[in-house]
């Protein structure tokens, strides 16, 4: 018999919600982004709130049309709790708590971290821990040993910046607009990778970007006829090589043959064929998400729900919306 999880993603600027069956298929995922945020070149808190308001039942009725199910049929509604925008987080937390208690099914909160790795479960069902986990995304950089589904080990992250953060951040310079991820690789598919902007190396396997952003910064002021595409194209090959190099060292580490990899970043190119390039020459299985897993949807949220739910049950109702957590379970907090 099919069990059908309702997912609900709001942890930033896009309203998301998605039907799976039995944690693997994916009958809808609708993903509405926010447009206005890129008048002002980056999210603005209050603005994605209210348009989470305005969207979230919308996105929800279109993500059960397009499952061809009544909402009577859903058998447990996984919602985002952490981490993100708290005001964000607080449209679709208690609209997922609402809509449990009103149809008596049970809920269950999804850390966002924990959605990326099973957004790579997503695309590769037969898929089984242990892998190394590689999340890059807008508001995060973590490398992780997968253990099992639902149990991790944290090997590294990032002490500053997030690599997605300083994509957006350097595309703000270049005067690209939000986000800034696929429009630097847009531009640097232009140009030539002729400054050696610095790696920085907290040690480790730690990240750390803030002081590539910064090196942008300098270089654009200092050379005001720079040719921008070859900045992007430069900016773009030093981050890489950051996330490549903590790659081939974790892999060394742990010894592990899967490398998992997901979140916004996982979407650039370039980085997906410079680790495409590691696992030849390394010999481990390389597994990416199709882009539409990697950027922020439901259908990961829902998949790690419906996981979580099968391991540990539903959660209370008074569990709180956090801007900050670890990727850990909702219980151990």
């Amino acid at each position: 018999m099919s069990f059908f999880c309702l997912g609900i993603e709001t942890s930033c600027d896009e309203t998301a919600a998605s039907v799976v069956r039995d944690g693997v298929n994916v009958l809808s995922s609708v993903v509405s982004s926010q447009l206005v945020h890129s008048l002002y070149g980056g999210v603005v808190p209050e603005l994605a709130a209210r348009a989470h308001v305005r969207l979230i039942l919308p996105v929800v009725n279109e993500a059960l049309d397009k499952a061809g199910l009544d909402v009577s049929r859903i058998d447990l509604v996984a919602a985002t709790y952490a981490p993100g925008l708290l005001g964000a987080l607080l449209v679709g937390l208690p609209f997922a708590k609402g809509l449990s208690y009103g149809l008596g099914i049970p809920f269950v909160g999804v850390n966002h971290l924990e959605g990326h790795i099973f957004a790579i479960r997503l695309e590769y069902p037969d898929l089984k821990p242990p892998f190394l986990g590689v999340i890059l995304s807008g508001g995060h950089t973590e490398l992780l040993i997968v253990s099992n589904w639902c149990e991790y080990e944290e090997l590294g992250s990032t002490v500053d910046d997030a690599c997605g953060e300083a994509f957006d951040k350097v595309a703000k310079l270049l005067g690209l607009p939000y986000p800034g991820g696929r429009e630097i690789e847009k531009l640097a598919g232009g140009g030539r990778a002729v400054i050696d902007f610095p790696v920085p190396d907290p040690g480790g396997l730690d990240f750390s970007f803030s002081g590539l952003k910064t090196a942008v910064l300098y270089y654009l002021r200092d050379h005001p006829e720079v040719v921008r595409a070859d900045v992007a194209a430069s900016f773009q090959v030093a981050a890489v090589r950051a996330v490549v190099r903590r790659v081939e060292q974790a892999v060394k580490q742990t010894g592990l043959s899967v490398v998992g990899v997901a979140g916004g970043v996982a979407a650039n190119g370039y980085l997906r064929e410079q680790i495409g390039l590691l696992a030849q020459r390394m010999g481990f299985r390389l597994l990416v998400p199709r882009v539409g897993y990697c950027t922020d949807n439901a259908a990961m949220i829902a998949a790690a729900g419906f996981e979580r739910y099968q391991r540990f049950g539903a959660d209370d109702f008074n569990l709180s919306a956090l801007a900050r957590t670890p990727i850990c379970p909702p219980g151990d907090l």
